[in-house]
């Protein structure tokens, strides 16, 4: 009987039970010297298909430059209702391009490009980026 081809766990259990290292070793050493593969062991290059795939913004991804000078685009990330600007659980944005955003908002409305307080009608027609009543990302808060 070798002690090498022995688990430390049953090692430490046969101190308890020395009919354990009898039983245990003789298929301990067979699973060693099999050479035949186990067809129903886990095979570990396969990708795990229940792990979400990675979130990309919709700014990074199409490379969309935020810019205070394109009121239509800004406009479509603010409320039609408030005038807040929605906030990036709502809008899928990365922090990165939320802060451009938010910068580009205020810089727009200091210029004149966007007004303070509602949305311009003639924006209210534009294609939705975004479900703003179904958020994309649970409420952080």
């Amino acid at each position: 009987m070798n002690l090498f081809n022995i688990p430390r766990f049953l090692l430490k259990a046969s101190l308890k039970c020395p009919s354990l290292i009898s039983r245990h070793s003789i298929t301990a050493t067979r699973s060693i010297t099999s050479d035949k593969k186990d067809e129903d062991m886990f095979i570990s290059d396969i990708p795990n298909p229940f792990e979400a795939k990675p979130r990309v913004c919709i700014a990074c991804k199409y490379k969309i430059p935020l810019d205070y000078k394109n009121p239509r685009l800004l406009s479509q990330f603010i409320s039609s209702y408030t005038g807040f600007v929605y906030d990036k659980h709502i809008t899928g944005l990365c922090d990165a391009q939320q802060k451009r955003l938010i910068t580009a908002v205020k810089t727009a409305r200091m210029f004149g490009y966007l007004s303070w307080y509602l949305k311009p009608k003639k924006y209210l027609r534009d294609p939705k980026l975004f479900d703003p009543f179904a958020p994309s990302r649970p409420n952080p808060h």
